[in-house]
């Protein structure tokens, strides 16, 4: 194949040099010469461009009427817009690039070499993006099977923050000390991720610690007062306070209210503060690492 090849490149470059000097000599008549060679091969092959011409007109209609039952489709099932489009245009460019072959095919062109150089132009393209293809393909779950949303807040790739925006490449987050992180969809669908707004209630799970000494259940009942009170936790589910372990220096009470997703760190902070103030009222002991030093007096 390699000798074919080189034989037609030593066999058509004397010709091209004859070609050069016939229109530089005289430009008309190489002209003149040109446009009758095409008309005689009109006339020999009118069959084949009229054939060609239709095709490519058919195909073009086909093409793009195949986009829009894909497109239809495609939305009849709720799939995301970002990635209709996405699917829509390529199967458009594919469905044109086969027409274009089987045109050149008709107007007498050998397409056979052709293919093969467009399938080995797309094998190296597809090494060369294999990383862009899996964030696509990760894309593609991510908006076809929706594990979060525009809004949502998330925990994925190392990152937590609010989705602000889901490509078929790349997800968008904002953390919330309102920094933007663009994460590969591949990073997002790699490991686990963790979705706080999907229900709409979340629990908030905070330990106390109070001395050995305090009464227990003096410490239960005003914890429980300052969930009651507080307006953002619900009484539905109930909260629970209750002792969670015997620890080295103190006795750890676990207080878990319920509260709106959107209200968790509200709660989180105003129940912290709260009980350290009212346990400061109530005198109740809240225990913090101490340590004892002892001077020995060497004689």
């Amino acid at each position: 194949m390699q000798a074919e090849t080189a034989e037609q490149a030593a066999d058509a470059t004397p010709k091209a040099t004859e070609m050069a000097g016939e229109l530089a000599k005289d430009p008309v008549g190489f002209m003149t010469k040109v446009v009758e060679q095409l008309q005689q091969f009109a006339e020999d092959h009118w069959m084949n461009v009229v054939g060609g011409i239709a095709i490519l007109f058919f195909g073009w209609i086909a093409a793009k009427m195949l986009r829009g039952a894909i497109g239809k489709l495609m939305r009849r099932a709720k799939v995301d817009e970002t990635l209709v489009s996405f699917m829509t245009n390529l199967v458009y460019m594919a469905s044109m690039a086969f027409v274009c072959i089987m045109a050149l095919g008709e107007f007498g062109v050998d397409t056979t070499s052709f293919a093969a150089v467009i399938a080995a132009a797309g094998l190296a393209i597809g090494f060369a993006l294999q990383g862009s293809l899996g964030n696509f393909a990760a894309g593609a779950m991510i908006i076809m099977l929706r594990p979060f949303k525009v809004g949502d807040y998330i925990e994925a790739g190392g990152t937590a923050g609010v989705v602000e925006a889901i490509t078929v490449f790349a997800t968008t987050l904002k953390t919330p000390d309102n920094k933007v992180v663009i994460i590969p969809n591949g990073s997002v669908t790699g490991g686990n991720i963790v979705n706080y707004s999907t229900k709409p209630q979340r629990r908030v799970d905070m330990v106390m610690g109070i001395s050995y000494s305090d009464d227990i259940p003096k410490a239960k009942a005003l914890f429980e007062k300052i969930l009651a009170d507080h307006p953002k936790v619900l009484a539905d589910p109930a909260p629970k306070v209750a002792v969670q372990a015997l620890a080295d220096s103190s006795v750890n009470i676990v207080v878990r209210p319920w509260c709106n997703s959107a209200d968790y760190w509200d709660v989180y902070f105003d129940i912290t503060e709260q009980v350290k103030l009212e346990c400061d009222k109530a005198g109740i002991t809240i225990p913090f690492p101490q340590r004892d030093v002892h001077l020995h007096q060497v004689a």
